[in-house]
């Protein structure tokens, strides 16, 4: 019984990808926008590695995750299986995480603060390695969210860019949850034009269509795919 009871939920995780990209597909074509440019960004905080499994198994290779030690603990052996799999961090980052993220994340799309530029560049030039940067942008100017403020965006690119030498490739945010996402994700998208960064991270599952006519380039996608979060990772 059990064994049926896991088949039917994978192949109910396959079958909400495939409903999600058709989805996304829709959405980019009706908005004049090539299909393969828009990229499904599959959410497993506290999901097990056994769905993560799942998804790739169903051809899926783009992950995101929440915190440095639960990626540790999941990712780094499906990683060895699967070469093309590419993992983005897109919680918060402290600055003593620093050396174990650049060595586990493809991509590190909360690059908030000058402090954690400053540890960012300080590994490159110590190792040489550094993982695409997406500049996370607090649009909303909330104070107990992370990201950098309007004020600052534009010297705070420059400087990550120019003076650190970092890769930044593009931007990231979360809308405030009571407002229109549209003028966030507008904002995002100028600001990446101004800089000529190439890509953005933006809508989840109650947003994503707004995202892609806007622009996104990664929508941020989790429950739609693996089902209600658990409060703590599963084995």
């Amino acid at each position: 019984m059990a064994e049926n009871n896991n088949k039917l939920k994978n192949l109910e995780i396959g079958k909400k990808l495939s409903a999600l990209s058709g989805e996304i597909s829709a959405v980019a074509e009706g908005a004049g926008r090539n299909v393969t440019d828009v990229r499904l960004l599959a959410v497993s905080k506290f999901h097990s590695a056994a769905k993560v499994q799942t998804a790739l198994n169903f051809g899926h290779r783009l992950f995101g995750e929440n915190r440095v030690q639960e990626a540790a603990a999941k990712f780094p052996h499906l990683k060895e299986k699967y070469p093309d799999l590419c993992l983005h961090l897109i919680g918060p980052l402290q600055t003593n995480k620093v050396r174990e993220a650049v060595g586990l994340f493809d991509v590190i799309e909360t690059l908030d603060r000058p402090r954690l530029a400053e540890a960012l560049f300080k590994e490159k030039k110590k190792t040489g390695a550094c993982p695409n940067l997406f500049i996370q942008f607090n649009t909303g100017e909330e104070p107990q969210k992370s990201g950098v403020l309007p004020a600052d965006i534009d010297q705070f690119i420059k400087r990550c860019r120019e003076e650190l030498e970092l890769p930044v490739m593009g931007l990231m945010c979360v809308p405030p949850a009571n407002d229109e996402p549209a003028l966030h994700f507008a904002l995002l998208a100028a600001t990446a034009r101004r800089h000529g960064l190439e890509y953005l991270s933006m809508g989840m599952s109650s947003d994503f269509k707004t995202a892609i006519r806007l622009g996104a380039t990664h929508v941020r996608i989790g429950t739609s795919i693996f089902g209600p979060r658990p409060t703590a990772m599963c084995d």
